[in-house]
């Protein structure tokens, strides 16, 4: 998965997320797209610039990315 589809599904993500639950989809994003983003090479950076969201959120990324290891999806 490249950039602009990484971008695509965090901004759908993000937006189609109930209220005071945003940053907890940003990391179901990070668990769910783990394997995509670390193939990708992309920075969590450029990927929530993407998305069109704040950049301080690459690092809620990165958190769901390490989540991964631990957590499946219902």
């Amino acid at each position: 998965m490249d950039l602009i589809h990484l971008g695509k599904e965090l901004k759908e993500m993000y937006l189609s997320s109930n209220d005071g639950e945003a940053v907890a989809m940003i990391h179901l994003f990070g668990i769910k797209y783990a394997e995509e983003i670390k193939s990708s090479g992309v920075s969590m950076k450029k990927i929530a610039q993407a998305a069109g969201i704040k950049e301080s959120y690459a690092t809620e990324i990165s958190k769901g990315v390490k989540l991964s290891k631990f957590v499946v999806i219902k």
